[in-house]
């Protein structure tokens, strides 16, 4: 089986997050497409964080399709850290090839991440197209260590089965919604109601 896993806060989740999720679904030939809606981002404020739950349920209604489905295994792991959730995901489901999804806003600051090499050497990544992060991001300094091992686009449909470190740049419908943006209309809506 192969298992795409997209990790994110999803605060709100909304449908780039859902195009993403379907576009590695159908291009990767994925079995499934797991949301590890995050306890909490170690690089983000999580302050006004909305609950989990809350975050789970409105994933849950974006998506509505059999093969995605949003989970809160990371806060069930106790774990906040992309590395810990795939050690323990690959320790525990040794048969399953894992995918690691993630937008192309996210490869611009991937070296960010803690153990990313650790992350990019455990499981193949895919990076989905973005609006506004198509080019700048394939020159952050993660996309250019990693640069050797990246798979040509058409062959994206077997990188499940490619020994890591593997990733891929997918293609396909965009969306310019973006959860920071969706929050800043929502609180300024809040600020200045209408009469």
């Amino acid at each position: 089986m192969a298992i795409g896993l997209y990790g994110g806060s999803f605060n709100p989740p909304h449908e780039a997050h859902r195009k993403v999720a379907l576009t590695a679904l159908k291009r990767l030939k994925l079995d499934r497409v797991w949301l590890l809606v995050t306890p909490g981002n170690p690089l983000k404020d999580n302050a006004a964080l909305p609950p989990l739950d809350e975050r789970l349920a409105a994933a849950r209604r974006l998506l509505a399709h059999p093969r995605v489905e949003a989970t809160g295994v990371e806060a069930a792991m106790g774990v906040t850290r992309t590395y810990d959730a795939l050690a323990y995901l690959t320790a525990r489901c040794p048969d399953v090839r894992f995918v690691w999804i993630m937008g192309a806003d996210n490869l611009a600051t991937f070296h960010r991440w803690g153990r990313w090499w650790e992350i990019a050497a455990r499981a193949p990544i895919a990076v989905v197209d973005r609006p506004g992060a198509t080019f700048s991001p394939l020159s952050a300094h993660a996309a250019q260590a990693l640069s050797r091992f990246r798979v040509d686009e058409g062959d994206a449909a077997g990188l499940a089965w490619m020994a890591p470190p593997a990733w891929t740049f997918l293609h396909g419908p965009r969306s310019d919604l973006s959860s920071t943006a969706l929050r800043g209309r929502k609180a300024a809506a809040q600020s200045f109601p209408s009469r």
